[in-house]
């Protein structure tokens, strides 16, 4: 088979690329080794901002998420048992959408099904061949056969674990990463929300959020330490911690039940540059990962889609290589300042061990003085707000 673009990996950000192509009249394989059933038991992130929204609305597929989604137009940031409201629209004109990661990739799942567009699932031993040279292909392998498909591009949409980034030589490739000194449990009940809009909680017992996925289901999460076990942890376990590191207010109200899917995830800053090499292209997690504290991961796959697709069209539709040649650093202007924020916004909500040389646990009191300073502050304030909601896309 030949293609202009090969896609690897059907999460959001292969199937949101594929969308955009197929738009644009540019013909592209998606390609997964997992199974679309796989796919959308995935429990990821349920916070978009307004740019991943336009694009779905762009591509005409934003019809569910606005009859299902919850519009916030603003978070509460608990401390010292109380909680302070981030009014996100006040302070930019912007607000946020909660719609789950799990939604998003339906909907993209449907229509390129409804679009009659190629994709591949079950794809076994993916491989990438001569994205250095003039003529990549992608190899697979799927029921007891090996298919090979030409193309001009790949995006490598894989994910962290994923063949695109392991396939570039090392000495191509600079990574920087910061792995937490903790992990997230986090537990999806089929219960009414604590509260309106999401809860981030400071406390001295660790952090907690309360987050949502829709008027009845509700995603929440409690810092813990890397060696705990899901196993460990039983649903009137977690809801006693969770309730501890709320406000009286917040902890009295909330409604517990049964979980439907309980994990621990580690929490890593991570970024590989560049996020071009030749004819292949890394998109999302392929290329870098933030902390889930600030919302992030889903909606920087949003924009280097976005960086991405403009620079194919281009080529395309005008011969111009200017959008493609930009990609790389378009992009990680973008990852590098939610890189910073989600670090930031990490450090300030979460307890950390005593750094080395820490006498008197001076970085406590300085994050104290940190959340003293945000909360007196129209400008601090402004800042937290700008970022969480979404820094604008580059032209």
């Amino acid at each position: 088979m030949r293609v202009q673009v090969a896609i690897i990996g059907a999460g959001p950000s292969g199937l949101l690329l594929g969308a955009k192509l197929h738009r644009a009249g540019i013909d592209a394989i998606v390609i997964e080794q997992r199974s679309p059933e796989y796919v959308l038991g995935r429990i990821r992130a349920g916070v978009l901002e307004q740019g991943c929204v336009d694009m779905m609305d762009g591509l005409g597929l934003g019809a569910r998420m606005h009859a299902e989604g919850l519009v916030h137009g603003g978070f509460n940031l608990g401390y010292r048992n109380t909680h302070h409201r981030i009014d996100l629209h006040g302070l930019t004109g912007k607000n946020v959408m909660v719609y789950g990661q799990t939604e998003v990739t339906r909907d993209l799942m449907d229509a390129r099904a409804a679009w009659g567009a190629k994709t591949v699932y079950e794809a076994e031993n993916v491989r990438i061949h001569g994205f250095d040279g003039n003529t990549p292909s992608v190899t697979y392998t799927k029921d007891g056969k090996t298919h090979e498909i030409q193309c001009d591009y790949i995006a490598g949409c894989d994910g962290f674990h994923g063949v695109s980034r392991a396939s570039v030589p090392a000495q191509s490739i600079q990574h920087y990463e910061r792995v937490y000194p903790f992990g997230w449990l986090g537990v999806l009940a089929d219960v009414p929300p604590v509260a309106h809009e999401l809860i981030y909680s400071n406390h001295e017992r660790g952090f907690a959020l309360c987050s949502m996925r829709s008027k009845t289901r509700s995603r929440y999460y409690i810092q813990c330490s890397l060696d705990d076990k899901v196993e460990a942890w039983s649903d009137q376990a977690f809801w006693d911690e969770l309730r501890r590191r709320l406000d009286p207010e917040a902890a009295e109200s909330m409604v517990i039940g049964p979980s439907i899917e309980k994990s621990i995830a580690p929490l890593r800053s991570f970024v590989a540059e560049p996020m071009r090499f030749g004819r292949l292209f890394l998109v999302g997690d392929a290329a870098h990962i933030v902390p889930p504290t600030g919302a992030k991961g889903l909606n920087l796959a949003a924009s280097d889609v976005h960086y991405l697709a403009h620079g194919l069209i281009e080529h395309y539709t005008d011969k111009s290589a200017a959008g493609l040649d930009a990609y790389s650093g378009r992009a990680l202007r973008r990852v590098w300042k939610a890189v910073r924020f989600s670090w930031w916004f990490t450090a300030l909500m979460h307890k950390f061990p005593p750094a080395q040389g820490d006498t008197g646990a001076i970085s406590q009191k300085i994050q104290e003085a940190e959340i003293d300073y945000l909360l007196g502050s129209q400008a601090a304030m402004t800042s937290l707000a700008e970022n969480y909601v979404g820094l604008p896309y580059e032209v």
